[in-house]
């Protein structure tokens, strides 16, 4: 496997490479030029402490987090026993059982990279797996986050176009065909998003395999965005994490901006997994970005214990409002005579799209709710979706102002639809 050349290609300097040797025979070598300050007295009293960097993060907090991810696996923090909704054939508890028996294991401290957020992550990832002009694969539709970094990172981002018949599936075949063509050499990484936002769709299992071995096949990197995880709608069974995947290199990020339900909790974290030679190489390179950014503060890393205490409370509040929405969405839509609305399914996440005439334009509709219901919205395109005819809704509001919500969509496409 290939990675970037900005990071980490040059070998150790001799002081370097002494240094490693001493550390290696457990010595503690002094420093002339130690220029801490507070291994000299001199921390204020706010900010107790010596602190130590730790490139990875706070070795304490890792080990914290690291228990609290080997507990979600064994199913004893994360067991999100929740009905299934509006008759579909999802079963929450088969599907929560199955990825817990499957994601059974214990997490690495050494394995996980603790930052500010996974939009970070995703930077650091750029650097570690791309050149300038290398191509990171994006699922579409999609939040236009990945864009938007790759352009920073001068790395060019390519979509593969998620495919939609009454579910959402990703089109293997002609991801296959796309890396086996002369284009596909210049792939380092594909992005997949477990559950996708806005569509709500889960990474099969079937598609994981195939995705697995296609990766491992082609020197890919897997980098697994799984912060809706938790967040199960109407999902289907053997949903599986892609956190701790042996069989190709790959980086699950997630963090408490999700978990936590909480955007100004800037924590996130990259668990790395793979085959062990790749996952050596990879987390030397990564310790080099790592350490020349050094993101995480000592100070919130004292906050760690009590953070993820607070998750699964936090995961049951928001799982409950979002589920409890979702059934008044569906219950509104089919009491609605006009029936010129529909739901697409969501497998997780916490938001859903809705599907109206085509006839009726994006733009037109999202104004009309400005003008006429001092509302606005996020249209299909701003997700790329391929037609027109639809609109992303939030499931997070509380439940008068969800409903408020709809009924002005309801409302906004039959004025809209008179008007055609």
């Amino acid at each position: 496997m290939r990675f970037s050349s900005r990071v980490g290609s040059t070998k150790l300097n001799p002081i370097a490479q002494a240094e490693a040797e001493a550390r290696n025979r457990g010595i503690a070598l002094g420093s002339v030029n130690d220029s801490n300050p507070t291994k000299h007295g001199l921390a204020p009293s706010q900010v107790p402490g010596i602190y130590t960097a730790e490139p990875r993060g706070p070795l304490t907090a890792r080990r914290q987090l690291a228990e609290f991810l080997t507990q979600r696996n064994r199913g004893e923090t994360n067991r999100l026993q929740v009905p299934t909704i509006v008759g579909e054939d999802s079963d929450l508890s088969t599907v929560s059982s199955a990825a817990q028996r499957d994601t059974f294991e214990t997490v690495d401290p050494d394995r996980l990279y603790l930052l500010s957020s996974t939009s970070e992550a995703y930077t650091w990832l750029f650097k570690l797996m791309c050149d300038p002009g290398d191509i990171v694969l994006g699922p579409k539709p999609g939040y236009p986050l990945i864009e938007s970094i790759g352009g920073l990172e001068n790395v060019d981002t390519l979509e593969y176009q998620l495919q939609f018949d009454g579910s959402w599936f990703i089109d293997v075949a002609w991801l296959r065909e796309l890396l086996e063509s002369p284009k596909g050499r210049k792939v380092q990484a594909i992005v997949l998003i477990n559950p996708n936002n806005p569509t709500g769709s889960y990474v099969k299992g079937a598609e994981r395999e195939a995705l697995v071995r296609l990766c491992r096949e082609h020197d890919v990197a897997i980098i697994a965005d799984e912060v809706f995880y938790d967040y199960a709608l109407q999902p289907f069974a053997g949903n599986r994490r892609l956190a701790g995947e042996p069989g190709a290199l790959t980086f699950a990020l997630d963090g408490f901006s999700k978990l936590l339900a909480a955007p100004h909790a800037k924590v996130g974290w990259i668990q790395v997994s793979g085959p062990e030679d790749l996952v050596a190489e990879a987390q030397r390179r990564l310790d080099i970005i790592a350490d020349d950014y050094l993101p995480f503060s000592d100070i919130i890393a004292a906050r760690m214990p009590e953070l993820l205490a607070a998750v699964p409370g936090q995961l049951h509040r928001v799982q409950e409002r979002t589920q409890a929405n979702l059934v008044r969405l569906h219950a509104m839509l089919e009491a609605d005579e006009a029936g010129l609305v529909s739901v697409l399914r969501a497998e997780g996440g916490w938001n859903v799209l809705l599907r109206f005439p085509s006839v009726i334009d994006e733009n037109t509709l999202v104004l009309r709710l400005i003008r006429d219901f001092n509302l606005t919205g996020q249209p299909g395109y701003y997700f790329d979706m391929t037609e027109n005819g639809y609109l992303a809704v939030s499931l997070l509001p509380e439940p008068d102002v969800f409903e408020r919500n709809i009924r002005a969509v309801l409302a906004a496409v039959s004025l809209e639809l008179e008007c055609v």
